[in-house]
């Protein structure tokens, strides 16, 4: 039973290789060990991962919905940066 001073912890699972990792949801845990254990028992019941992350909640930082203008409209004037700007010839394939 998680006490109030036990840590909270983000999951993040990677289900293949040369797939990103996803997040999957939150557990209490006193410690790393602890966190990916529980996140082993939690989010891989069916073998379903191939790598886990466990990060302690209070080491992520995030930004404001409300400066979501200051932070990201500065990228609309550079279309280049999108990836949409290229064009991939066929012999490429897959990318």
């Amino acid at each position: 039973m998680p006490t109030p001073n036990t840590p909270i912890w983000e999951v993040f699972i990677r289900s293949r290789n040369g797939l990103a990792h996803k997040h999957v949801g939150s557990l209490h845990a006193a410690d790393a060990t602890l966190a990916l254990q529980a996140a082993r028992d939690l989010y891989t019941r069916r073998g379903e991962g191939l790598s886990i992350w466990v990060v302690p909640t209070a080491s992520i930082t995030a930004s404001d919905p409300q400066d979501r203008e200051m932070l990201f409209e500065p990228t609309a004037s550079k279309p280049y940066r999108h990836p949409t700007f290229y064009e991939i010839p066929d012999e490429v394939g897959h990318m």
